[in-house]
């Protein structure tokens, strides 16, 4: 809601596309440049606390804006230092929230509870953009500023009963920055040189995001230059993609969770169905069938991101947790920002069919990979398990 409410108030203020574009610029820098140092200060706080303090100073500096806008205080660059500020919390707080999941739920439960996650991530980006602008139009930008900042309040309080146990991370330094460096290496060491196979599945996610992301911000093109729909119909498919999602999430709480092996494997359908449903658009013939290709694509969107999740929060120690989802995000950001940059380009100067057939190629290339990496990961699952044998007769 907050996105949509800055970018009509910005506008609204400047009548500049440019000035109102420089927006989400603030919003997206913070999280390519500062997401892995977040993770490092994360696993040292009391998660539940560092949530809590996250939402009620976006609280503040959300509600500051329409209050010195009011008093004639506001100025363009005050503005963008606010809404900078505002990103460099907000970037924080999904790290913060993935490294709280392991110490809520048990090992087996964390592919339902990321998903379940996601549903509601995904229900609050349908609804809060229409939500949004129905306060705009009702009550004006600057009174939707504070409903949006009233709800990061809300979310504050909704933290007050959870009661979690701290994991602080192990210090051996007395020098703060000496310490922070040591902390940042050994969260890049665990992803790229002890756990190469969680390396792997981070760079199969951020393939497949490239694509994924890329289709969602071209589905109005889509429908416009290549269905040929209207503003009715291009909602509808917007459902489609909701819907397919939401299947996913309950199939996955439904079922009981797999082993990480058993994830890649899904990882690769997932991406092979993808490669195949979205060039399918091309031969679509009706709303209805390209309406049913859009639910697949979703679905297959729908399992990536709760099946990585859950394999890095059930193989990371919890005091690496954060530092480990600040690499991750960052990473994954990097990916849809490039993804959306490249086949946006694409569809503008080949036309949107070479943008789907390219995002088709790239899903092909993350269920290649998953393929590469599966009997990898078999292998490093039976020495696992032969090890655990021979502790136990040892023992």
């Amino acid at each position: 809601m907050s996105k949509v409410a800055l970018l009509w108030f910005v506008y609204a203020m400047t009548e500049s596309a440019l000035k109102m574009s420089l927006i989400g610029v603030l919003q997206t820098v913070p999280p390519l440049v500062f997401g892995p140092f977040a993770g490092v200060l994360l696993d040292r706080l009391e998660k539940r606390r560092a949530m809590m303090v996250i939402d009620l100073v976006r609280t503040g500096l959300l509600a500051s804006i329409p209050i010195l806008y009011l008093f004639d205080l506001l100025t363009l660059p005050w503005l963008y230092v606010l809404v900078f500020v505002i990103a460099v919390f907000s970037m924080a707080f999904g790290p913060a929230l993935n490294a709280t999941l392991p110490l809520i739920v048990k090992k087996e439960q964390l592919t339902g509870v990321n998903a379940l996650m996601q549903s509601a991530m995904t229900i609050g980006q349908l609804l809060g953009p229409a939500l949004s602008g129905i306060l705009i139009a009702a009550i004006g930008a600057q009174n939707a500023l504070y409903v949006n900042a009233a709800g990061f309040f809300i979310s504050a309080l909704t933290k007050i009963p959870l009661r979690l146990p701290h994991v602080r991370a192990h210090r051996t330094s007395q020098n703060i920055w000496t310490q922070a460096a040591k902390d940042l290496r050994d969260g890049i060491r665990f992803v790229f040189v002890k756990q190469r196979l969680l390396f792997l599945l981070m760079i199969v996610a951020s393939i497949f995001m490239l694509g994924s992301t890329a289709f969602v911000y071209l589905l109005p093109v889509i429908g416009d230059r290549l269905l040929h729909v209207g503003a009715v119909a291009l909602g509808g498919l917007w459902s489609a993609l909701g819907l397919g999602i939401l299947a996913t999430t309950v199939w996955l709480i439904w079922k009981p969770q797999q082993t990480v092996c058993t994830r890649v494997w899904m990882i690769a359908v997932a991406a092979a169905i993808a490669s195949g449903a979205v060039p399918g658009l091309l031969m679509s013939e009706s709303v209805w069938l390209a309406a049913a290709l859009i639910v697949a694509i979703g679905a297959t969107s729908g399992l990536i991101t709760p099946l990585v999740s859950a394999s890095l929060q059930e193989k990371t120690p919890k005091d690496l947790m954060a530092r480990v989802f600040g690499l991750f995000n960052t990473g994954t950001m990097v990916s849809s920002m490039v993804g959306m940059t490249a086949f946006g380009w694409i569809a503008d100067r080949f036309g949107p069919g070479v943008s789907l057939v390219s995002i088709g190629v790239v899903n092909g290339v993350a269920a290649a990979v998953s393929m590469v990496v599966l009997p990898w990961c078999y292998r490093l699952a039976k020495a696992s398990t032969h090890g655990g044998e021979s502790l136990r007769r040892a023992s």
